[in-house]
């Protein structure tokens, strides 16, 4: 029995290493170990109250479209989640269509791509990231067009995780990191040759305080282009289950609310955009872009065993369970969403600065 009892020990031991190397990656390649999970700048005492606060700011999104609060709790989020995502799903906090024949990360490094290719850089320009999280969209767009990136981000964590990104991947030349507020960026005017936002202008209280600030800090003739959440012609507010699915999305991903298709294009208008180009990404024959979402619902309840053991053993910090189960039913809300067509994560809208703001902001 003795007997039977080690080596059943040993075969639980040799599992979890296993486990842990091998199908959940290693932290070369994801970039974030399980047993370094933490609340980011928060300290892991703390990181509980902060989700408690967090959820209590934004149960309600639609009742804090102009609270002054929103850009303090959208770093909060990030300070909480920040290690999650780059522990479950990589370095780059966002969506892609699915393609046949190619990876996740394939996918995800052509959609980034692809943003960099529509605003027509040459190597040497410099670009502006707004909302670069720890830097994934930031070191694939620079590697491609050997353009000179530039990225703005609220969180202080996520500028210290991006700087040792850059550095290890070798682009730390191409790629500066810089923390601040979208809403209020620390650069002069018409100081970039070209702006791209990836899935991030959705946490701006409002959206046109975000796209007068990059339309500010552009160079005339320069391109912009964004990849929005919105909700799409689908979506009924009449209808309980739609409204439910939508509330849980900007609940769980820090929204002050989201946004219809069609105010997209018009607030660029409005702050002085010529709007280029615009399409929803989503549609077909685009591949379902939460594929990913459903086939890892199996690594999601797997992880959130390994979180719940983590804390456990008072290695991850306490809250670390309620944050990835918060973000676990989020990503059912997203799924549903992809589902019924009512939401997208990638409308896209490519915009110019004319070139007669020149004369006009020297006159």
């Amino acid at each position: 029995m003795d007997a039977l009892a080690l080596f059943c020990t040993g075969a639980l031991i040799a599992g979890g290493i296993y486990w842990f190397v091998c199908i959940l990656g290693p932290a070369e390649q994801r970039g974030k170990r399980a047993v370094d999970l933490s609340g980011g700048s928060i300290s892991a005492e703390n990181v509980q109250d902060n989700y408690k606060q967090y959820w209590s700011f934004f149960r309600r999104p639609k009742e804090i479209e102009t609270a002054e609060k929103v850009p303090d709790f959208v770093d909060t989020f990030y300070n909480l989640v920040t290690d999650i995502y780059e522990w479950g799903w990589g370095q780059s906090f966002h969506f892609s269509p699915s393609i046949p024949g190619k990876s996740h990360l394939e996918a995800t490094r052509l959609h980034e791509q692809m943003a960099v290719d529509l605003i027509n850089v040459k190597p040497g320009d410099r670009i502006l990231d707004v909302g670069c999280g720890v830097g994934g969209p930031m070191r694939a767009i620079a590697a491609h067009s050997r353009a000179k990136v530039v990225g703005i981000t609220i969180n202080d964590y996520q500028v210290n995780r991006a700087r040792m990104h850059n550095k290890k991947a070798g682009l730390d030349s191409l790629c500066e990191v810089v923390q601040g507020n979208f809403l209020e960026m620390p650069f002069p005017e018409n100081s970039f040759d070209g702006a791209y936002s990836i899935e991030a202008t959705c946490h701006a209280p409002k959206l046109e305080e975000v796209y007068a600030e990059i339309f500010r800090v552009l160079k005339p003739g320069s391109l912009y282009v964004s990849y929005e959440w919105v909700t799409t012609d689908k979506f009924k507010s009449s209808d309980p289950e739609q409204v439910e699915v939508i509330q849980g999305i900007e609940r769980g991903d820090a929204l002050p609310g989201l946004r219809n298709y069609t105010d997209i294009a018009e607030t660029a208008r409005k702050v002085g955009f010529e709007v280029v180009k615009e399409k929803d990404l989503a549609k077909p024959p685009a591949q379902p872009w939460w594929t990913r979402l459903k086939m890892g619902r199996i690594a999601y309840w797997r992880n959130h065993i390994v979180v719940t053991i983590l804390s456990a053993l008072g290695i991850a910090p306490k809250g670390t369970v309620d944050v990835h189960e918060m973000l676990f039913k989020t990503a059912d809300y997203l799924t549903r969403g992809g589902d019924t067509g009512i939401f997208s994560p990638m409308h896209m809208i490519l915009c110019r600065k004319p070139e007669k703001t020149e004369e006009i902001s020297s006159s």
